[in-house]
């Protein structure tokens, strides 16, 4: 395999790997709240959530660039401009696949039968461990369901990773830029192996995600 496209490979699954861990971290704990409260600006923040799904990509990358360039209000802030950089690349991730991860998160905790968290507080468990011991292992099959969909998401990005993140060999140029790249070369049949690569990759992690949600909700 030559240097570039296992560079390109290469950072494409740590971004997507980075990405899905990010996005567990913090957006199991936003769908836990989110999926306990109700009113306006609960929707208000799911539609925001939700943006992603139906934003233009290059629109969300556009708004990006001009936030984490050169004369952007982050980089005002905080002296460091981030565009073009994995920072920025992985800032635009996060954002991009945010829905992938919450949704299934709040749909998992939206359909938690709230009688083993009451027999729980009955059995004097404190908050967190209802949380370790009852929520969590309930709500697996979502969890696994949107990390692994935010994983395959991020492997697939095009538009935002491109604005924001550039297309610098080694820092930003992830597999599907380098696949541009191809096209644009007209070096077809290079860009086909590459996209069929990425296509079986991309259908076995959906079969796989099926395979253990169906296999976690069973053992529950």
């Amino acid at each position: 395999m030559e240097a570039p496209l296992r560079e390109a490979l290469l950072l494409t699954f740590n971004l997507a790997t980075v990405t899905s861990v990010l996005l567990l971290v913090t957006g199991y704990p936003l769908a836990l709240w989110l999926s306990r409260r109700v009113g306006w600006w609960s929707t208000v923040l799911r539609a925001m959530i939700n943006l992603p799904l139906v934003l233009p990509p290059t629109v969300l990358g556009y708004y990006l660039l001009v936030s984490l360039g050169r004369e952007g209000v982050v980089t005002d802030l905080t002296g460091v401009q981030l565009a073009f950089s994995y920072p920025g690349l992985l800032i635009g991730s996060v954002l991009y696949s945010l829905p992938f991860a919450v949704g299934p998160y709040i749909s998992a905790l939206e359909g938690l039968d709230r009688k083993y968290e009451d027999a729980a507080r009955a059995l004097a468990l404190d908050r967190w461990q209802r949380l370790r011991f009852v929520v969590i292992p309930l709500t697996l099959s979502g969890v696994v369901t949107g990390t692994a969909m935010s994983f395959a998401h991020t492997l697939g990005e095009f538009g935002v990773v491109l604005l924001v993140g550039g297309n610098i060999p080694g820092e930003t140029r992830t597999a599907a830029i380098y696949l541009f790249d191809l096209v644009q070369a007209l070096e077809y049949e290079r860009a086909g192996q590459l996209a069929f690569g990425l296509l079986v990759t991309s259908a076995v992690l959906l079969v796989l995600i099926q395979l253990l949600g169906k296999k976690l909700i069973a053992r529950t």
